[in-house]
Formats: structure tokens, sequence, C-alpha cells
């Protein structure tokens, strides 16, 4: 049995708070390290990493969107075709000189607000535009059919979390005309009722709709992997289109290896991302921990004991991916001592 590991913002992100990695009580993690065959590559974010893997072409953007549609509950609608684009909920504030963008992973948002708020959005432009339909199929993921529209070029949201969007707005030959609806909807967003209710008892306002993850769904997906253990939508749904195993991440890896049949399996450990993001260092350490002791030190007993033949773990940043392999017989290179979590940082 084969296993990947992909483990978004594993490393802090800032190199120059070494003291981020103190005292951390990572055994498991380290010796797995330790005894590995190493590759690096430019791949960037989770998004890109997770659709090179089942063979998905880039488009103007990833075309998340297409994908994750029947996942999120669109099973009626034909996909194929047709361009999709995410157009999910977040909270903008000004910073200095600069507007920030926080998402759904910092603010609660009900099935009730998100109708609300996108019923709005689509009286207003039903009469400019009757093609253009905001789906709030999910809470915190929203979704737009465009039928006229030309495509736009995005930035994903999980790059954009916590960042200044100045730069990171639509761009490419379509820029002026997303930009444009960006702006709209800030404008219709910021006076809904619904906002003003949600600033009264102090929680952020859903006051703009980020687009991105763009496409037409492919057609040609091709999955490595016979079974995908994940929380992450786009995991999920890239197992579903491709006819493979796919199931909620299970709490622990003992838990995973009594529900798990042979095969090459896939499991995304995501927890540590949104801390990474948001600069939360405490809680990102407490997660790191968390991970040592139900995921990173079990596997490397069963390594130990023939249990798996191979585990890779990809590790996931702003501008590569780190991939380590270790195999059944690598545990026996006892010469291969054990360095801190640290070491495999820069």
């Amino acid at each position: 049995m084969n296993l990947h590991l992909l483990v978004p913002a594993l490393f802090w992100p800032d190199t120059a708070l070494p003291e981020v990695y103190r005292d951390l009580p990572l055994p498991g993690l380290e010796n797995m390290l330790a005894r590995n065959s190493r590759a690096d590559d430019d791949t960037k974010g989770i998004e890109a990493w997770l659709c090179s893997a089942f063979n998905v072409a880039k488009q103007l953007d990833w075309p998340v969107a297409p994908i994750t549609l029947k996942t999120d509950g669109a099973e009626h609608m034909q996909a194929e075709d047709s361009y999709w684009i995410r157009a999910d909920p977040v909270h903008l504030r000004i910073d200095r000189n600069q507007i920030v963008l926080a998402d759904s992973r910092v603010f609660p948002i009900s099935s009730h607000e998100a109708g609300e708020l996108t019923s709005l959005l689509n009286r207003h432009f039903a009469g400019e535009n009757p093609d253009l339909a905001f789906l709030p199929l999910q809470p915190d993921r929203w979704y737009l059919r465009v039928a006229k529209m030309p495509p736009a070029q995005t930035h994903p949201i999980s790059e954009v979390a916590n960042r200044g969007i100045n730069e990171l707005l639509p761009f490419g030959p379509n820029n002026t005309i997303w930009r444009g609806l960006f702006n709209d909807v800030q404008m219709l967003l910021h006076e809904h009722p619904l906002n003003q209710l949600r600033e009264a008892r102090g929680t952020p306002a859903i006051n703009a709709t980020w687009f991105w993850g763009g496409g037409i769904l492919p057609e040609s997906l091709v999955s490595p992997y016979t079974h995908v253990w994940s929380n992450e939508v786009l995991a999920r749904s890239l197992a579903l289109a491709c006819g493979r195993n796919q199931a909620p991440l299970p709490p622990s890896a003992k838990a995973w290896r009594q529900a798990a049949a042979s095969g090459n399996h896939l499991i995304v450990l995501s927890t540590l991302h949104g801390k990474a993001q948001y600069e939360d260092a405490y809680n990102w350490r407490e997660s790191l921990k968390e991970l040592e002791q139900s995921w990173f030190g079990p596997l490397g007993v069963m390594l130990r004991q023939g249990e798996l033949d191979q585990v890779t773990l990809t590790a996931l940043d702003t501008t590569q991916s780190k991939s380590f392999t270790v195999r059944r017989g690598d545990w026996k290179k006892f010469w291969r001592r054990r360095k801190p979590l640290s070491t495999y940082a820069g």
C-alpha cells in the first residue's frame, strides 16, 4: 500500500521567524523526513497541485468551479460546455493603504444569509444580463454561470486570504469587465440590511464576492490514486470525476488504516493552511502537534512494521512544493540522523 500525504503550509511562511519551530515535539515527522529522498518543483498552491496531479490542464484559471459544481449540489445542471466561475462570499476591510480580504474560514455565513444576498444580486443583474446568475450551492461557495461575458483570469482565493487585493484583482485582457462586476457587487452588498445586522452583532459583513477558478469542465481527468481522503471539495470532486473512491478525512492514521483497502491513497491534511495564512502562529503550532500525534507518528510505526510500502509527503507553500518520499526499507538507514523541522523550511 502506498500513501501520499498533501500538507499545505507544513512550513511556516515567514522564514525570518525561526522561533515558531522552537520546542516542537515532532519525532515522527522528523524521522520520516530524515530518511527520505526529496524532490522540489515550482507548483504553487493546493488548487494547482491537485489539478496537475489529476491531469487537468490550466485554462485561463485552474478550472475549479466546473469541477466542484456537482459535488456542491448541482447534479441537475449541465456543466459541460458552459463557463463557470466561483464567486465566493468574502469580507473586505481597509488596513492602512490597502484593502484586505478575509474568506469564510474566519466568519460564519448561513444558508439563509447566502440566499438573501445572492437574491439581491440576481434581481439587480436580471435586467442588464439575464444569463448572469449567482448560485449559493453552499453557504460559503457561490457559483456564477457566464454565457456572454468573456472569461476571467484570476487568483485563487486560497492565495488571496489575509492579503491586500490591490494587485490580485482579475487581470489579463478582460480585466476591466470583471473588475467592474466586482465593484458593482461591492456596492450592492454594502448597504444590504442583512449586513447591517451582522455588523451590529459584531460579525464581519459579507461585502464582496471573489471571482476565481473559472473554466469549462475538462474531459481527460486521470487519477493516479485509487482512494482520496480529504475534507477539501476539490480533492473529492476530482476523485468523483475519475470514478475513484473518496471519503472525508478520518480523525487519525489509525482510523484510516482500519478503513483503507490496498492501493494508492491520497490524504489531504489541510488544517495548517488557514492558520499560516492568517498568521496564527500559536494555533499553527498546536495543529502541527495534533498532526504529529494523530498522523505522522503512527504512520512511521506503520512503515517500520511493514504495513505501508511507501509514504510521500508533499509540503506546499506560496512558491513551490517539496516532496519527501520514504520507503519501508529506508527506516533501516539509521545513519540518517533526525533534524529539526526548521532545517527543511528554507
